[in-house]
């Protein structure tokens, strides 16, 4: 059947048509200007703009199809703006009479490898986000076992911090990533976390550490070498733990998601340690990286397949384990 997806969870308003796991449309609002004046995101800000945008971005992906199902983000998140998607997802719902799901955010990335790819079951997910740090064993889609987790700060955190440490601005993660070209990953030595713990994740100590750095070199920074010493820790922390797990398990993939997912020195490095061992490594295309209604449409899609649906009491998380 034909799915329309809603993504509102954060600071992006998204709307996408899906057919199965064939993504027919995928129209994302971004929010990131606005953002960027306060150097993050401002919950309250959030919410009004998706209220601005929530029916032209849904118009725009669905065009003159009335989709025959409707999937929509209602956890974790910040609630003002998840009740923004849930809210237009319930109203659509009754008007055209067609079932409801509600998704968990980060299921709709962890499936969002079945846009172009087939990974096989069991695999290992390797879940990075901005919010999120997440290592899971996924049994089939829709059954998920959590392996392990940051036990403070998410990885894209750490990047987001360290580049306005750095005074590169908002978002960080993409600052980080192209000025680290420039520069040389060994010039400053900055803590690996958790090294012993083959499983969970800790970066508040390493924004800690950039934090010193900054303060210490004060103008004397080479801003490109600190900018490759931080993408360096951040990658060989989620690079080590993941190629473990999946040694470990003896599973035959890795799957890479997450706005994280993007990072181009995470990606590769990744797939030069899967080649290594034998096994297959999948990521999405970098547009289904970040926030995104396309993953949440997949993710709908395989639960109504199941005879899954919500009621109208659907309610906002804004926080959930996964399912």
């Amino acid at each position: 059947m034909t799915v329309l997806g809603i993504e509102t969870s954060c600071d992006e308003t998204c709307a996408a048509l899906i057919d199965g796991t064939q993504v027919k449309s995928n129209v994302v609002a971004s929010q990131v200007e606005m953002h960027q004046r306060w150097g993050g995101i401002v919950p309250e800000a959030a919410a009004r703009a998706h209220v601005e945008s929530i029916l032209p971005v849904i118009s725009e992906a669905i065009g003159s199809i009335r989709p025959e199902a409707i999937a929509v983000t209602n956890r974790p998140g910040l609630v003002g703006a998840l009740s923004v998607g849930v809210s237009a997802a319930k109203a659509l719902a009754l008007s055209w009479d067609v079932p409801l799901v509600g998704v968990h955010h980060l299921e709709g990335h962890i499936l969002s490898v079945l846009a172009d790819s087939e990974p096989p079951y069991p695999h290992v997910c390797l879940l990075v986000s901005g919010g999120h740090t997440e290592l899971v064993w996924v049994e089939d889609p829709c059954r998920y076992r959590l392996l392990g987790q940051t036990i403070d700060d998410a990885a894209g955190e750490a990047f987001d911090k360290g580049a306005r440490l750095l005074g590169l601005g908002y978002p960080g993660g993409k600052a980080i990533q192209d000025l680290a070209l420039k520069g040389d990953p060994s010039r400053y030595s900055l803590p690996r976390a958790l090294a012993k713990d083959p499983y969970n994740f800790s970066f508040s100590g390493l924004k800690t550490a950039v934090l010193r750095l900054v303060e210490r070199e004060g103008g004397n920074i080479d801003r490109a070498d600190a900018a490759a010493s931080l993408q360096a820790a951040i990658v060989d922390a989620l690079a080590s733990k993941a190629i473990h797990a999946l040694e470990a398990s003896a599973a035959k993939a890795l799957t890479l998601v997450g706005g994280v997912a993007a990072n181009r020195a995470l990606r590769e490095r990744l797939r030069d340690e899967c080649r290594k061992t034998g096994a297959a490594f999948f990521s999405p295309p970098v547009a289904l990286c970040t926030d995104n209604a396309a993953m949440i449409g997949i993710a709908g899609s395989l639960r109504l397949a199941r005879g899954e649906s919500d009621s109208i009491e659907l309610e906002c998380q804004a926080n959930s384990p996964l399912p």
